[in-house]
């Protein structure tokens, strides 16, 4: 049996480089759609913060929310991605 975790790091797993999903988005995939705040519980507690990329996953009002390593750097990283995208679309 997968636990709720391991579906909400499988459904975040899929969120595309340099986009965001909220926590909202990650519950329903999941099949608890009214399980936002367990989301972010569980991706809180995420063991592998940098393969499993939780620093995609926001709130519905498009603010930047929690993440481990402080909300300073999740939005750092954003950046980077959306940089990583738009360098790779000038080749």
């Amino acid at each position: 049996m997968i636990t709720f975790a391991a579906r909400v790091y499988r459904v975040v797993s899929t969120i595309p480089l340099g986009t965001v999903r909220s926590y909202k988005w990650v519950a329903k995939k999941a099949g608890f759609p009214h399980a936002c705040r367990a989301v972010g519980t569980a991706l809180k507690n995420n063991p592998y913060p940098l393969i499993i990329p939780c620093h995609r996953v926001v709130r519905s009002d498009n603010k930047i929310g929690g993440y481990i390593f402080g909300s300073r750097n999740k939005k750092m990283i954003l950046d980077l991605e959306k940089e990583i995208l738009r360098m790779a679309m000038k080749r």
